[in-house]
C-alpha cells in the first residue's frame, strides 16, 4: 500500500480530491479548486452577471449565490462596493450593465449612512440613460421603500439633464420593466430646473398640448413636437422628413414606417453607434447596405472609428454578437434572413479588437489554453443568444493573441475516461493544438472552435503538454470555468512541477468565464492572477502581469 499516494501527497493529488492542507473547496463538477474572495466575485459579477446560470448552477441559484457575495462586501466596506460599481460601469468594462445597478440597488438598500449616500450619488454615472434608470426603480423598489433620500436621488436625476438630452432620453426611452418617466417624476416630484423642464415634465406626465404645423420655437423642445408630428405623418418621405430635421431615435418611428429604406436611411444619418451596431442586419435587410454603396461606406467609417467605439461604451461583447450574428444571415431567434456584406463583416471584425483599447506587446512566450469541456458549452454570456464561454474563450484568446508575436493556442479537455496525466490519454489526447490565427476573421475562429468535441474538464493539461512537450512558456491562460474535475494532477501541482523541471518562473492566469466562485489559480501564490473575461480591462491587465 501506498500510504503517501492516499494520504499526505501535496506534488501530485486527483483533482477529486482537495490538496492535503490547502483551502480548496468541492466545486460543481465533483472536484476541488479554489474558492474566491468575495471582492473577485463581485468583479465577475458586474462583468458577467448571472442571467442563464452555468452549465452546473441555474440562474436562481448563481443569482443568490453572487447576491449573498455582493452583500458581504457591502457590509465590509459599502463605499469601495459603490466605487467598483462605478469604475465597471462607466468605463464600459461589462456587457450589460444591469448586474451594476442590481448592486447599486442592493447598495442603497443595504448599507450603512454612508454607503446609501455614495450609492445615491453616483446614480447618474452608473443611470446613464432611461432604460437604466428604469431597471433601478425596479431593482430598488424590491428592496427598500421610497424614502426622501431615494426621491431626491431621482429628482436630481432628472433636474441635471440638459433639456434637449432630457427631450432625447424621454423620447428613446418611454418605458421598461414596468416603470415610465411619469411614474418617477411622480414620485420623485422634482421642481423644474429651467422652463424647458417644466414644459417636458408635463409632456411627460400630462401630454403635448396640441400639435401644429410650425415646429416648436423653442430648440430643445422641438424634438418632442417632432415625436409628436410623426405620429400623424402623411407618409414614409414626410416621416423621413421629419426624423432628419429633428434627429429623431427609431423608437419615436411608427411602427408602419420601419419597413421603407427612405426612414431607415434618415434614421442612419444621426444614429448613435450602439444602436448602429444592434440594426446592421435590419439595414441591410431594407437594401441600404449593399457591397459599394453610400451607406455601406458611412457604416464602415463609424463601425471602426476607435474614439466613436471608447466615447459610446461599445462593449466587445455586443461587437462579437452582431458579428456573429450578422455573419451567418439570420437571427439566433426569429425567421429575418439576410446576404450579409463582407466589408461589413471585416469591419465588426476590426471593432472588436478595437473596443478592448490599445495592448502594448510584452515579449513573452505565452500558451493560450481554452477549456473546451461540456460545461463550457453551457448558458450564453451575460445571456447574449450564441455566444457560450467556449467560443467567447476563443474570441478572447485573439485579443492576446493578436498583440504577442510568441503565442501557442490550445484547445483541452479530459477524455471520457478522465486522466490526462503522465502520458494515459485514454487512446485520444485532451489536448490539441488549434490552428486558428488572430489573422482569420473571428466568425472563422468561432466556427473552427464550435468544431472541437466535447469531454471532461482537466485544467491542468496545459501545463502537463508544455512540460511533455519541453515547451517554454512564460506564461499559461486559462480561459475555463474552473469546474475541474478529471486530471490525476491539480493544476497548481502541474504549474509547480513544471517550474521547477524546466526552470523556469512561468506564471499562470485564470480568465474567469463565469461568475461562479470558483477558481484554479492559487492566490497564495505570487505568480497566478485571476482574471475576469470579458472585461475590457482584462488584456492590459494580463500584459502589465506578464510583464512584471
Amino acid at each position: 500500500m501506498n500510504y503517501l499516494k492516499n494520504t499526505l501527497n501535496k506534488k501530485t493529488t486527483p483533482q477529486s480530491q482537495p490538496i492535503p492542507g490547502s483551502a480548496q473547496v468541492a466545486n460543481s463538477a465533483g472536484g476541488y479548486a479554489f474558492a474566491v474572495d468575495d471582492w473577485t466575485r463581485l468583479t465577475r459579477f458586474l462583468v458577467l452577471g448571472a442571467e442563464g446560470g452555468t452549465y452546473y448552477i441555474g440562474e436562481r441559484t448563481l443569482t443568490l449565490e453572487n447576491a449573498e457575495a455582493v452583500k458581504r462586501c457591502i457590509q465590509s466596506d459599502g463605499p469601495r462596493v459603490v466605487r467598483e460599481i462605478v469604475a465597471v460601469s462607466d468605463m464600459g468594462r461589462a456587457p450589460k450593465n444591469d448586474p451594476a445597478l442590481f448592486a447599486l440597488a442592493m447598495c442603497a438598500a443595504l448599507g450603512d449612512d454612508a454607503t446609501r449616500r455614495a450609492a445615491l450619488a453616483a446614480l447618474p454615472q452608473v443611470a446613464r440613460i432611461g432604460t437604466h434608470l428604469f431597471h433601478f426603480a425596479a431593482y430598488v423598489d424590491g428592496m427598500r421603500g421610497w424614502g426622501r433620500g431615494l426621491r431626491q436621488a431621482i429628482a436630481r436625476w432628472y433636474n441635471a439633464q440638459d433639456a434637449g438630452k432630457l427631450a432625447y432620453q424621454a423620447i428613446k426611452y418611454g418605458q421598461r420593466d414596468g416603470w415610465s418617466h411619469r411614474d418617477l417624476l411622480r414620485l420623485g416630484h422634482p421642481t423644474p430646473a429651467t422652463e424647458q423642464h417644466t414644459a417636458l415634465y408635463h409632456w411627460i406626465t400630462q401630454g403635448w398640448p396640441g400639435v401644429g404645423d410650425a415646429p416648436h420655437p423653442d430648440p430643445a423642445l422641438r424634438p418632442v413636437w417632432a415625436c409628436e408630428r410623426l405620429k400623424r405623418a402623411a407618409d414614409a418621405r414626410e416621416a423621413a422628413s421629419l426624423i432628419r430635421d429633428h434627429t429623431l431615435p427609431r423608437e419615436a418611428v411608427p411602427t408602419q414606417w420601419l419597413g421603407d429604406p427612405a426612414v431607415w436611411e434618415a434614421l442612419l444619418e444621426q444614429m448613435p453607434m450602439t444602436a448602429l451596431i444592434r440594426n446592421l442586419a435590419t439595414l441591410t435587410r431594407v437594401g441600404l447596405l449593399t457591397p459599394q454603396s453610400d451607406a455601406t461606406r458611412k457604416v464602415i467609417a463609424q463601425v471602426t472609428d476607435k474614439a466613436r467605439l471608447k466615447k459610446a461604451r461599445v462593449h466587445p461583447i455586443a461587437v462579437l454578437s452582431a458579428l456573429k450574428t450578422y455573419a451567418q444571415g439570420r437571427g439566433e431567434r426569429g425567421q429575418n434572413t439576410w446576404t450579409p456584406v463582407a466589408k461589413v463583416v471585416d469591419a465588426l471584425d476590426a471593432a472588436f479588437y478595437a473596443s478592448f483599447g490599445n495592448v502594448e506587446a510584452t515579449g513573452r512566450r505565452w500558451l493560450l489554453a481554452l477549456d473546451v469541456s461540456g460545461s463550457m458549452g453551457g448558458p450564453p454570456i451575460a445571456g447574449t443568444p450564441g455566444l457560450t464561454p467556449r467560443i467567447a474563450s476563443a474570441a478572447m484568446a485573439m485579443i492576446t493573441a493578436a498583440t504577442e508575436p510568441e503565442h501557442q493556442i490550445v484547445a483541452f479537455s479530459a477524455p471520457s475516461g478522465g486522466g490526462g496525466y503522465g502520458g494515459q490519454w485514454g487512446g485520444q489526447s485532451g489536448l490539441t493544438p488549434v490552428t486558428i490565427s488572430p489573422r482569420q476573421r473571428l466568425d472563422d475562429v468561432i466556427r473552427e472552435t464550435d468544431k472541437i468535441p466535447f469531454g471532461g474538464t482537466d485544467c491542468a493539461l496545459p501545463m502537463v503538454y508544455a512540460l511533455k512537450n519541453k515547451m517554454a512558456a512564460d506564461v499559461f491562460v486559462v480561459y475555463t470555468d474552473s469546474e475541474t474535475w478529471a486530471g490525476k494532477i491539480h493544476p497548481v501541482q502541474a504549474l509547480r512541477e513544471y517550474r521547477q523541471r524546466m526552470g523556469i518562473p512561468a506564471k499562470l492566469v485564470v480568465v474567469g468565464m463565469t461568475s461562479n466562485g470558483f477558481s484554479i489559480a492559487d492566490a497564495n501564490d505570487a505568480g497566478m492572477l485571476d482574471v475576469v473575461g470579458f472585461d475590457t480591462a482584462t488584456p492590459q491587465l494580463m500584459s502589465d502581469f506578464a510583464r512584471q
